[in-house]
C-alpha cells in the first residue's frame, strides 16, 4: 500500500535538512520542530545528550549482540506514532523508493512482476524498457538473479526490487524459465530509467462523458490530468467522471493542480492552518481545461489526503457531483525533511481545511491501533451498506456556496451513496474472485496464448470491441477452479456468469494491454459508475 501523506512541494523544502542531535531528541520522545534552536534550548541538548548515553551503554553492557542502529530508528518512528498516525521516519532505501512513486520514475529494468507459486513471473513488460529490449515476455520466470537463486524461498516483493532496481547503466544478470522450453535461459540487462505514472486510464465511456483514474498524487499528477482533460475533449467530452476511488494522495501541490483544472478562477481550494507555519489559502486560477462540464467524483474508504482535498473542494464550490462511500478522513499535512543520510522525516505541520471552513481529519487521540481499525469497524458499523448507519457531530456543521449541509470530524460524505456490492445473486462470482483463480487463469491462458491474441487483436480498440469469452474457455476455468479447490461453486446463476466472463476478459485485457484493456470493461458493471452516469 502507498503512503497516505501530503508533504509540500518538495522544491520548496528539499534544502531543510535535520542534523542527527534533532533525530536524537526525537528519540527521547520530545514534540521537537524547526523551531527549537529559539526555545528549550537546554532542554533540547540536555535530553539528546541522555539518549547518546543510553545508547552507548546499551551498546557496551547489553546481554545479547544488538544492532544500535535498528534499535534508534524503531525508536524514531515509535516517537513519531505518539504524535499523531501520519508523521513518520523512512530510512534511506525506504526513501528512495517513496519518492520514486511519487516524482514519476525509477531505474530499473522495466517490468511488473507478481509472486505466484514462490517464483518471481513476469506479468509484464514496460513499452521500450530494458527487459522488452532483450525478449524477456509475458509468463517468464525469474528463476536466478546475478548468480543467486531466488525461486522457492519464500522471496517477498521488497526483496525482488532490491535485487531488480538499481542505478542507471548498471548490469543484472537473469536466469528466465520459459513456458514451453526446459533450458534455462540467460539476460544480460542494463538497467535504467523507466517512467511510472499516477493516471490508470483516460477514455470516452460513451459520446460526451470521458472517465478518468488517479491512482495517486505525485509529480507528474498535474501534467498527466492536463493531457487527458484536452485529449478527451478533442474527442468530444462535454461531461467528466473523475475517479478516486482507492486513491490515498500523495503531493498537496498534485491535488491543487488537479482542481485548478476543474474550477473556475477565483474558488477557493483549500487553505491550511498549523501553529507554527504560515496559514495559506489557495484559489483557482483562469488556468482550467474544464471549469463548466458536468462533473462526477467518485470516492471510497480509501480515498485519503489529496483525493479528499479535491472532492472537499468540488463539493463545498457545488461544482459537481460526489458519489460513492465516506472518503478516509484525513486532514494533516505532513513536510517532509531530508536528512544528511538520505533518510527523510515527515512532521505533521498543519491541517488542511475544504472551502466551507472543514477539518476532515478524522479522531486519532486514541492510539493508532485505534485509528487504523476504524475502516473495520465501518463494517461491523453497517456504514458500508447503509448511509443511515454514519453519524456525524451536529456541531461540525457546515454549508458549502449554495447552503447545502456538509459535516466535517471524519471524512467527505459523498451526496450519493452506493453501498459496498454484496449482491446475493452472484455468489458464485465473488467465490471464484476471492479465490484468486480467476487472475491467475487469466495469466495462464494469456501466457501460452499471448502471440495467437495479439495476431487476432493488434491494439486496444480491437481486443475491447471483438473479443469474447467463449463457452469452452469459461468451463476450462470452472474446471480448473474444481480441480485446484476440492470445491463446487455456489450456482452459477445467469449473473454470475456474466460478471465471471467480464472479470475474465478485463484480465485478459490487462495483461495484454495494460489498463487500458481493463478499466473499459469493469467498468461496464461497476454500480458505482453506473450510478455516475444516472447522475
Amino acid at each position: 500500500m502507498k503512503d497516505q501523506f501530503d508533504p509540500y512541494p518538495r522544491k520548496r523544502f528539499h534544502h531543510y535538512a535535520l542534523p542527527i542531535y534533532l533525530a536524537l531528541a526525537f528519540v527521547a520522545g520530545m514534540a521537537v520542530s524547526v523551531y527549537f534552536f529559539t526555545s528549550n534550548k537546554k532542554v533540547f541538548y540536555d535530553e539528546s545528550k541522555k539518549m547518546e548515553e543510553i545508547l552507548y551503554y546499551i551498546d557496551r553492557y547489553y546481554v545479547d549482540s544488538v544492532n544500535t542502529k535498528d534499535l534508534f530508528e524503531t525508536n524514531i518512528n515509535t516517537m513519531l506514532q505518539s504524535l499523531d498516525p501520519h508523521s513518520a521516519y523512512s530510512n534511506a532505501e525506504e526513501n528512495k523508493m517513496l519518492v520514486e512513486s511519487l516524482e514519476g520514475a525509477f531505474e530499473g529494468i522495466g517490468i511488473q512482476f507478481s509472486i505466484m507459486e514462490d517464483t518471481v513471473t513476469v506479468v509484464a513488460t514496460i513499452s521500450g524498457g530494458p527487459s522488452e529490449k532483450v525478449g524477456i515476455k509475458t509468463g517468464d520466470k525469474i528463476m536466478i538473479v546475478n548468480g543467486k537463486n531466488i525461486a522457492g524461498i519464500g522471496i517477498k516483493n521488497e526483496e525482488v526490487m532490491k535485487l531488480l532496481r538499481g542505478e542507471k547503466n548498471t548490469k543484472v544478470k537473469l536466469g528466465i524459465k520459459r513456458m514451453g522450453f526446459k533450458k534455462l535461459y540467460n539476460f544480460d540487462l542494463l538497467r535504467d530509467v523507466i517512467p511510472t505514472y499516477t493516471l490508470d486510464v483516460a477514455y470516452m465511456i460513451d459520446k460526451k462523458t470521458g472517465y478518468v483514474k488517479i491512482n495517486q498524487f505525485g509529480g507528474t499528477t498535474g501534467k498527466e490530468f492536463t493531457d487527458a482533460l484536452i485529449r478527451l475533449k478533442s474527442m468530444g467530452m462535454q461531461k467528466l467522471i473523475l475517479d478516486l476511488r482507492g486513491n490515498p494522495g500523495g503531493y498537496l501541490d498534485a491535488g491543487i493542480q488537479v482542481c485548478d483544472e476543474l474550477l473556475p478562477k477565483g474558488d477557493m481550494i483549500v487553505y491550511t492552518e498549523g501553529l507554527k507555519v504560515k496559514s495559506d489559502k489557495i484559489y483557482a486560477t483562469s488556468y482550467g481545461h474544464f471549469e463548466t462540464g458536468e462533473l462526477v467524483v467518485l470516492i471510497d474508504d480509501f480515498s485519503a489526503s489529496a483525493s479528499e482535498i479535491v472532492a472537499g473542494a468540488v463539493q463545498d464550490n457545488d461544482r459537481g457531483t460526489i458519489v460513492g462511500r465516506r472518503s478516509f478522513g484525513k486532514g494533516l499535512i505532513q513536510r517532509q525533511i531530508d536528512l544528511s543520510d538520505q533518510s527523510s522525516l515527515r512532521i505533521t505541520t498543519s491541517r488542511y481545511h475544504t472551502p466551507s471552513g472543514r477539518c476532515i481529519q478524522k479522531d486519532y487521540h486514541n492510539g493508532t491501533d485505534e485509528y487504523n481499525e476504524e475502516l473495520f469497524n465501518r463494517f461491523i458499523n453497517g456504514e458500508m451498506e447503509s448511509a443511515d448507519s454514519i453519524k456525524f457531530d451536529p456541531e461540525l456543521q457546515y454549508k458549502t456556496k449554495k447552503g447545502r449541509i456538509v459535516y466535517g470530524g471524519g471524512g467527505i460524505m459523498p451526496d450519493f451513496f452506493v453501498p459496498v456490492d454484496q449482491d446475493s445473486n452472484m455468489t458464485a462470482f465473488y467465490q471464484l474472485l476471492n479465490s484468486g483463480l480467476l487472475s491467475q487463469f487469466a495469466f495462464d491462458y494469456t501466457s501460452k496464448n499471448q502471440n495467437i491474441l495479439k495476431n487476432k487483436f493488434p491494439d486496444v480498440t480491437s481486443f475491447l470491441n471483438n473479443m469474447y469469452v467463449s463457452e469452452s474457455l469459461f468451463q476450462q476455468l470452472i474446471d480448473s477452479y474444481k480441480k485446484q479447490n476440492n470445491d463446487l461453486l455456489k450456482e452459477i446463476n445467469r449473473l454470475s456468469k456474466e460478471e465471471i466472463k467480464l472479470w475474465l476478459k478485463a484480465f485478459i485485457g490487462r495483461i495484454l494491454y495494460q489498463e487500458e484493456g481493463f478499466y473499459p470493461i469493469i467498468n461496464r458493471s461497476d454500480k458505482v459508475i453506473l450510478k455516475a452516469l444516472e447522475l
